[in-house]
């Protein structure tokens, strides 16, 4: 009698709690260099205390007012962004070549986890041509109506705010940094920055929207999801 085949184990999940950003960083990114062809994925889910973020890119201007807030340079794509309490953070640590992506499907798959986790919460999040992450409408987060088409001279942002934004790393076909989704932060320091290098750009999270979502609850949506996804 055959044997049965084996299914291929999802990404373990590692619920960090919150953590300072820089040792996390340092540790993932020790974590991307340290594994071999057999290293099981991971995906790390955190929060992390008020920490600006600039990436490898990524240009003072967009630093408006940080004060007291920390900023650190990271070697992750994309500009400046807010991590804070209330917000969740997932790194997910994936070898692309074994999973047989590429890092365009793999940021088509990070933004589709997002996009569920807020359909599970009523909410409908959007994508915006050249600009990672997921954004709502303003006026109308729970309504199904897609975007329209982008115009010439048109702000694409108009009437939007970002709800979820994105950064990535990949090294040798392995992944890190990651995603990070507003659920009930203070979103006061987003007005310090240009957020992911966009002046002006409104920044929202559930709570503002009127979801009051617990913040584990999200977490483990967004981290099942994410391994769904993120599994060959």
């Amino acid at each position: 009698m055959p044997s049965a085949p084996i299914t291929p184990a999802l990404p373990t999940i590692r619920h960090l709690g919150r953590v300072d950003y820089a040792p996390t960083a340092a540790a993932m990114q020790a974590f991307t260099e340290a594994r071999t062809p057999d290293t099981p994925d991971e995906i790390w889910v955190c929060e992390h205390p008020p920490t600006y973020t600039q990436g490898i890119a990524g240009r003072a201007e967009h630093l408006l007012a940080p004060g007291d807030i920390p900023v650190i340079a990271t070697n992750r794509g994309g500009q400046v962004t807010y991590h804070g309490p209330g917000q969740v953070v997932a790194y997910p640590l994936i070898d692309l070549r074994r999973l047989g992506i590429y890092v365009k499907e793999y940021v088509f798959r990070l933004e589709q986890a997002l996009l569920k986790v807020l359909e599970g919460q009523g909410v409908t999040g959007h994508r915006v041509a050249g600009a990672p992450g997921i954004y709502v409408r303003l006026a109308d987060p729970f309504g199904h109506a897609a975007l329209p088409k982008p115009q010439p001279g048109v702000d694409p942002f108009t009437g939007l705010g970002k709800i979820a934004a994105l950064g990535i790393k990949v090294s040798r076909h392995c992944t890190y940094h990651g995603v990070s989704l507003n659920v009930a932060m203070d979103l006061e320091p987003f007005s310090r920055i240009n957020p992911c290098g966009y002046a002006g750009l409104a920044t929202v999270d559930l709570a503002s929207l009127g979801v009051q979502a617990p913040w584990q609850q999200v977490a483990d949506d967004l981290a099942q999801r994410l391994a769904q996804r993120l599994s060959p």
